[in-house]
């Protein structure tokens, strides 16, 4: 009988370049992000001058070419970034998360080459970017969206608006869908690139959320917005495969943001235990919070494995679709379990503003939700496994 092929990607364990860099991301964040989490929270708003930073770093561009301006580095360095910075504050995690899983991988695989040598030095330095796809009446069921996209000479003039679009206050360039054919249905989904200074484009209301709050999360309005033939990403009507294909490296992101989110709550915790006295004793000598403790970072631990495997996968070139799926949707349950946990650890502290946990359990709500809910997720892995 065959031997099953023995899957050689390191999960946890990491190359020495990929240590240096993840405790290059983990002091950055610990120094100069973690003095504004609460200001940030509060205020609803991303510091300008540490996403300034992001560029400097090299985070915003990890995967570009070295020749664009970017890092020239892997997927699975993106992820390490996007769990480090979550572990301080997940609002810094999903900002660069979207820029490296979403646009810059987008454009990476579908954009021409005049498209890359355009943007792709951009986003490197100096431009963030946005994902728009979800409308008011389409988000799980993505390819119902109603903008629209009329053909005209030497350009497409785009219609619609868009909701829940991550980084919309602060980005320069939006990947956005529309119909261009809606009687061939989702056929006609034409992806593209549009810039915010372009004619009939504008950046509408700014939600006011529950977690994630510094994060900006915007509507888009598309009022004969004109966008040259040139800026189609990928093909016209082509633009549901550059979504679908796109949102899976996406949810590997996202997997990595709940994890990074997790530890960070779970390290306040036991911190927290060692440190607060109970009946004459740190309350960490007792059964009733060490076994707490140790499921969370069990579980913790578990999605990390997930989220690692799907990352070196995608980077190994092999199919990862299904692990993906796993990765967010575990990850996003196991970030609300261990943040909740974490709360309870403290007690009524921990449901104050005094305290930091409170801020990790409403940013963690968000990872069953956005770029595919759990359901879909269950769904994803389903199909596959039944295929």
């Amino acid at each position: 009988m065959a031997l099953v092929e023995e899957r050689r990607f390191p999960l946890t364990e990491l190359s020495e370049e990929e240590k240096l860099f993840q405790e290059t991301v983990a002091g950055f964040a610990q120094e100069r992000i973690r003095p504004h989490v609460a200001s940030m929270d509060e205020e609803g708003k991303f510091d300008s001058e540490i996403i300034e930073k992001f560029f400097q770093l090299g985070l915003m561009g990890i995967e570009i070419p070295e020749s664009l301006g970017g890092a020239g580095s892997n997927f699975f360095m993106s992820i390490l970034a996007v769990e480090e910075l979550s572990r301080i504050d997940a609002s810094a995690g999903v900002i660069v998360d979207v820029q490296n899983t979403l646009v810059n991988n987008a454009i990476l695989h579908w954009g021409s080459e005049d498209q890359k040598k355009r943007y792709l030095p951009r986003l490197a330095s100096e431009w963030v970017g946005a994902y728009a796809l979800s409308e008011a009446g389409s988000g799980s069921d993505a390819f119902s969206l109603r903008t629209r996209a009329e053909a005209q000479k030497g350009k497409f003039v785009l219609n619609g608006q868009k909701l829940w679009t991550t980084n919309g206050l602060e980005a320069s360039l939006f990947i956005v869908f529309a119909n261009a054919a809606p009687e061939k249905t989702y056929k006609g989904i034409t992806a593209f690139l549009v810039e915010r200074d372009f004619q009939g484009f504008s950046v509408g209301k700014k939600e006011d959320k529950l977690g994630i709050r510094a994060s900006s999360t915007c509507e888009l309005i598309l009022e004969n917005c004109q966008v040259p033939q040139s800026n189609v990403l990928g093909e016209v009507g082509k633009g549901y495969k550059v979504a679908i294909e796109t949102l899976n490296e996406g949810r590997i992101g996202v997997g990595a943001q709940m994890v990074g989110l997790a530890r960070g709550a779970l390290e306040y915790a036991i911190e927290y235990a060692k440190e607060r006295q109970a009946f004459g004793q740190p309350i960490s000598n007792f059964q009733g919070v060490q076994f707490p403790l140790a499921e969370m970072a069990t579980e913790l631990e578990a999605a990390r494995l997930l989220v690692y495997n799907a990352a070196r996968l995608k980077d190994a070139g092999k199919d990862f679709i299904k692990q993906a799926a796993m990765a967010k949707y575990f990850s996003s349950l196991a970030a609300e379990r261990v943040t909740s946990q974490v709360i309870e650890i403290y007690g009524g502290y921990g449901y104050t503003k005094d305290y930091p946990v409170e801020k990790y359990f409403r940013d963690a709500k968000i990872g069953k939700i956005y770029e595919g809910t759990s359901n879909m997720q269950l769904a994803t892995i389903a199909k596959l496994l039944l295929k």
